[in-house]
């Protein structure tokens, strides 16, 4: 960013450069506490590092949680964006433009032929999940078939197909008639579908429960199920898509064709857009006036998500992530820890697993040792690093991390 952009941020954002604990009290002024106090403020991104507002420079593994997949400030997406957005920056859904319809042609070609599937545009990924609960109820039916473990997003209807009690409880009734089975077991969901079933929802990986990877012919054995009773399979690869796993949606990897697949996150490369696709019969079940979205599909996310797309293809980055993928958890496994248990995942989405519930306690110490790691469960640390990472970041890293499990990380 030049020095004249930084001041106009500066300006816009009503201060002058300051430290982080001041940036922090006027948060906790003026915006919900829904996501409790930040643990630090952010000033700027250039590929795979961010840095605070006091200066401190961060190796970004978790890219905004699966989203920034090209790293931050990715000169192709920049001027994709700039360019689009000096040219026609919003237009409303009553018309078309060329980027949406583009994006629409590259998405649908990733899970069917041509005209074989449809996209409904949005600006996240619970907005797609919630579009693809519309489009269930299309069926005529309202049983809907989710996990233990699952996670779809926060607004109602996604809250209605994720798991966690802590999360639902507190706004519950929730849009009903949901039933919730084991993730990974076949045997589970054949006992639960039956001809009242409207859809099967299924993460390919379950990212938010700790990176959970269930059996190889899960998917094709759902999909199975599914078409005994007549129910739709949706599949959720809000956080496996685009790139993340080393392909461009799992379950197309696997052989199996969803009626329903939501995409998001890494589309946009942290400009907000998501995508709900709707393959061969469920492809008709909304019409005119029966959806809408004010930003879904504007032509500056659309040119971002094309952009993004064709990095990743001109850069070889799936075959890379499967490449990285593979070097980390090797890399993890030598160390032979005693508190680290094993590695799953696939591609860059990858769960440290840890023998007793640290992980929360090792992400504070790999933060104040300039990594960015989460915690999605007690006893697992979750990596989602760009796809742009670097051998010598990623072995940097493991080098880094026997110290930050034993608490010897800190700054």
């Amino acid at each position: 960013m030049t020095a004249a952009a930084m001041a106009i941020t500066h300006q816009l954002a009503g201060a002058t450069p300051v430290g982080s604990a001041a940036v922090l009290q006027r948060y906790r002024r003026s915006v919900l506490p829904t996501f409790g106090v930040p643990k630090r403020v952010f000033v700027r991104g250039e590929g795979v590092h961010v840095w605070d507002a006091d200066g401190d420079k961060y190796l970004d593994l978790l890219s905004g949680l699966a989203v920034t997949a090209l790293g931050h400030a990715h000169p192709t997406i920049l001027a994709a964006i700039t360019s689009q957005i000096a040219t026609l920056g919003h237009v409303s859904n009553f018309f078309a433009t060329p980027a949406q319809v583009a994006l629409a042609e590259r998405l649908t070609a990733m899970v069917a032929a041509p005209g074989e599937a449809k996209v409904f545009f949005t600006s996240s990924g619970t907005e797609a999940n919630e579009a693809a609960f519309k489009i269930t109820r299309g069926t005529g039916r309202t049983k809907i078939i989710s996990t233990e473990g699952a996670f779809h997003g926060r607004s109602l209807g996604a809250l209605a197909i994720t798991h966690n009690p802590k999360y639902r409880d507190p706004f519950a009734p929730l849009p009903g008639d949901v039933v919730f089975v084991p993730y990974g077991d076949p045997a589970a969901l054949a006992a639960v579908v039956d001809d009242q079933t409207a859809a099967v929802v299924l993460e390919p990986i379950q990212g938010e429960n700790g990176v959970v990877v269930p059996p190889a012919d899960y998917l094709a054995r759902a999909r199975a199920i599914c078409d005994a009773h007549g129910a739709l399979l949706w599949i959720d690869e809000v956080q496996t898509g685009m790139g993340r796993t080393g392909s461009w949606l799992v379950h197309v990897d696997a052989g199996v064709r969803a009626d329903i697949v939501t995409v998001a996150k890494g589309l946009g490369n942290g400009f907000p857009i998501g995508a709900c696709l709707a393959l061969d019969g469920a492809a008709g079940l909304l019409g005119p006036g029966s959806h809408g979205s004010t930003f879904g599909g504007n032509p500056v996310a659309a040119i971002a998500g094309l952009a993004v797309i064709a990095v990743i293809e001109r850069d070889g980055l799936l075959q890379r992530a499967k490449e990285l993928g593979e070097l980390l958890v090797a890399e993890i496994t030598a160390l032979n820890h005693p508190m680290i248990t094993g590695v799953r995942g696939r591609g860059l989405l990858r769960g440290i697993t840890l023998a007793q519930p640290i992980a929360a306690r090792v992400a504070d110490a790999a933060l104040d040792a300039g990594f960015i790691v989460n915690a999605p469960r007690p006893d697992v640390l979750r990596l989602a690093p760009p796809l742009i990472v670097t051998t010598d970041q990623l072995r940097g890293f493991v080098a880094a991390l026997p110290a930050l499990i034993d608490d010897r990380g800190h700054r």
